[in-house]
This record gives structure tokens, C-alpha cells and sequence, in this order.
């Protein structure tokens, strides 16, 4: 198991994540092209799959798109940019997947950005 599996606690392969959002698959592919949202391949099979907590209540969590672009552009990858949204920061009293879907998402927005340079 890679460190992205064991730091997310719950993932959803592609079609799970269009029933919770509840559109269509092509949908989903929509936002992984669009960046909006980010999977990795997973397990034996290699199965497209993103973090549970990128969704909240039927939604892309609201600031994950920025964010994930914050750290695009900084070079991370789709596996470096899950592991550090899902890794504890002390300073941050928690993940920074947290802070974003409790609406912090300036203070998270700053430190992806500080890591671009």
C-alpha cells in the first residue's frame, strides 16, 4: 500500500463519486479533466479512485478546485498534492483537507502557494 492509500481513509471509485454527486460518469471525467478534483489508481486493479472528503454534502468541496491548482502549479503530483491535504500540519491544529471543507480556505491557499517557492 502506497502512503496516499493509508493517509485517506475512504475512497470512491469514479462511479461512486457520480452517485454522490449525482451525475453522470462522463460528469465525473468532466471535473477530473477540469481539475476540479483529482483521483489516483489504486489496488490490484489500478482502479481511478478520489479521496472521500473531496465531497460534502453532494458537492466538490468548494475551494478544492483553487487549491488543487495552487499546488499544481508548485509541480506536485496528483499523489503528492492528496498527501499533503490529507497529512497533519501542528501549525494548522489538524489537515488541510479539514481546514478547506470547514471553509479556511485562504489559510490554506497561502501555504500551498508558499510551497511554489
Amino acid at each position: 500500500m502506497s502512503n496516499v492509500e493509508s493517509l485517506v481513509s475512504e475512497w470512491l471509485p469514479l462511479p461512486d463519486v457520480a452517485e454522490q454527486l449525482d451525475v453522470s460518469i462522463t460528469k465525473v471525467h468532466g471535473l477530473l479533466d477540469e481539475r476540479a478534483i483529482v483521483a489516483v489508481r489504486l489496488g490490484e486493479r489500478k482502479i481511478r479512485s478520489v479521496p472521500a472528503l473531496f465531497l460534502q454534502d453532494g458537492h466538490v468541496v468548494d475551494s478544492l478546485k483553487g487549491t488543487i491548482a495552487v499546488l499544481g502549479d508548485a509541480g506536485y503530483t496528483d499523489e503528492e498534492l492528496i498527501t499533503w491535504l490529507f497529512t497533519a500540519d501542528e501549525s494548522l491544529r489538524g489537515r488541510p483537507i479539514d481546514a478547506l471543507r470547514e471553509g479556511r480556505k485562504t489559510e490554506i491557499r497561502r501555504r500551498a502557494q508558499s510551497l511554489a517557492w
